[in-house]
């Protein structure tokens, strides 16, 4: 084995230029996330209590009810604030999310499972196909809702290291194709039923025999993986990669082999025993959900999406990294006792502590901006400008992904903005032709693009909790500017297949197609 000490040179300064230099340099001078959402929240309570007394209001579409904001500088706001303060940190979603599913994977990663598979992985795949091969798993990650965005990221930067490339490349990468990945996936998610069930409401007050499946943008998601793979990787080559050859490694030292490390007998029986202890993981997971009437099954419909093995994917994937962890770390002896397993969750949890901090004041601002009410005005307003703009064909698709990304990045649930889009939406282009399916299909793409890039997005702290576990120097302009050239080229790459599947007419999902049947 001929190993070869890459040194990691201290953070020059940066190589972006133009525009991304601009976004750099103011984005680095702001304060720490913390205070930022502070901040921002200040403003968001001073905004409700303006729009109150303004009299601004709006009709959802959906209901026929009258929005109007709600005044946080009041009797009202500070009571509510008062007593749901520690249940809004404490109930907060992506908080339990990102604890459960992180310890198990620092289980596996610390007994030294993850980073023997993950290398003998780097030099069993082509490099060619590594990169594209992370931006889709990253996509398909979506089918347990969030956990993509959690376990992908940690997983590319470990696989970068094991190829002598940055660990924050990697990072950058795994959570660009996370994110973007919500428009793109081989099977059928949450999200799809989710989605579907929204527009199947809205277009069955148009005709009420019309239905729009779970399945009806599949076809185009699943070229859409493919594209998400041949973009990603081109933007991580050509931008991502030697952006961040000069940043610092913090405690790692970047190796690159020339040849496969060779596994000693030890790891080889260790690898053995800790795959046939995650096989049968599996096969008693399957046991359980591939029966009729299996106990994972949706219980009433006894179909599998939705279902408790989707809605439960958080903890099978706790047991899938922490059980063949536990069994490699016990055969090596990385593992000595049961507590070192404790001991390695702890330390797990110990690089979240930034995070668990963050979490404390994100949780508050996503509670009270939707307290307000501001954002359902906001979204609301947004979409009857484009629809009084009268705009349609191809420049309408395009303002209108647009005006969803842009919304996207002040409204993190896509659930929720499809509920106030899709009653405008879907009968505006219905008049003009468009089906269903096709209209969801636009607001997936703009729903998708901008998740990376938002610091508003309840994941992005995370992300920088990632990054500065290796360098502390990095700072929100500069993670920011490494992310934007995914947006902008991913968004570029999915409106040219969008155009080309709508002038070819070709099916976007099972039985749907681009114009009303």
């Amino acid at each position: 084995m001929a190993k070869q000490n890459v040194p990691s040179p201290p953070n020059p300064e940066s190589q972006s230029k133009g525009i991304l230099k601009w976004i750099e340099i103011v984005g680095n001078k702001l304060p720490h996330p913390f205070w930022l959402f502070v901040w921002i929240t200040v403003l968001i309570i001073v905004f409700s209590a303006v729009a109150a007394f303004s009299g601004l209001s709006a009709v959802d579409p959906g209901t026929g009810e009258v929005v109007t904001p709600q005044n946080l500088i009041s009797g009202w706001g500070l009571r509510r604030f008062l007593e749901e303060m520690v249940s809004n940190f404490a109930f907060f979603a992506p908080f339990g999310l990102v604890l459960v599913m992180l310890m198990g994977v620092s289980v596996a990663e610390r007994s030294g499972l993850l980073t023997i598979i993950l290398r003998t992985m780097a030099f069993a795949v082509p490099r060619k196909i590594v990169l594209p091969v992370i931006f889709m798993i990253g996509a398909c990650g979506n089918i347990g809702s969030d956990a993509g965005v959690v376990i992908v990221p940690p997983i590319a930067a470990l696989i970068f290291s094991q190829m002598g490339l940055h660990p924050i490349a990697g990072l950058i990468a795994g959570y660009a194709g996370a994110t973007a990945g919500f428009t793109a996936n081989f099977f059928i998610a949450g999200t799809d039923v989710l989605l579907a069930g929204i527009s199947t409401e809205v277009v069955q007050q148009i005709n009420p025999d019309l239905e729009v499946s779970a399945t009806a943008n599949w076809y185009f998601m699943i070229v859409s993986t493919f594209l998400l793979g041949i973009g990603g990787a081109f933007v991580a080559s050509r931008f991502t990669i030697p952006r961040c050859i000069g940043f610092a490694t913090g405690d790692e030292t970047l190796e690159s082999y020339d040849v496969a490390p060779k596994l000693t007998a030890i790891e080889k029986k260790a690898l053995r025993y800790a795959g046939l202890s995650a096989l049968l993981f599996v096969a008693v997971i399957v046991v359980l959900l591939v029966p009729e009437n299996a106990p994972l099954r949706n219980q009433e419909t006894g179909g599998i999406v939705p279902s408790p093995f989707l809605r439960g994917l958080v903890p099978i994937l706790f047991f899938f990294f922490a059980i063949p962890g536990y069994v490699y770390g016990k055969i090596t002896g990385s593992i000595k006792k049961p507590d070192d397993m404790l001991r390695f969750m702890e330390l797990g949890m110990k690089d979240l502590s930034g995070y668990i901090v963050l979490m404390l004041v994100v949780a508050q601002f996503i509670n009270l901006f939707s307290w307000s009410r501001l954002d359902t005005i906001m979204a609301i307003n947004g979409a009857e400008f484009l629809q009084s703009t009268g705009m349609t064909g191809p420049l309408m698709f395009t303002l209108y992904m647009t005006l969803v990304a842009v919304i996207n990045i002040f409204i993190g649930s896509g659930s929720a903005k499809w509920a106030i889009f899709a009653p405008i939406f879907i009968p505006m282009l219905w008049q003009l032709g468009y089906s269903a399916a096709f209209i969801q299909l636009m607001y997936r793409v703009g729903d998708s693009i901008t998740n990376s890039i938002s610091p508003l997005y309840v994941y992005f702290p995370l992300l920088i909790g990632w990054v500065r576990k290796y360098d502390k120097n990095v700072g929100i302009g500069t993670i920011l500017s490494l992310l934007i050239p995914y947006a902008v080229v991913l968004f570029i790459m999915w409106v040219v297949l969008l155009f080309i599947w709508f002038w070819l007419d070709l099916p976007i999902g099972v039985g749907e197609g681009i114009f009303i049947k």
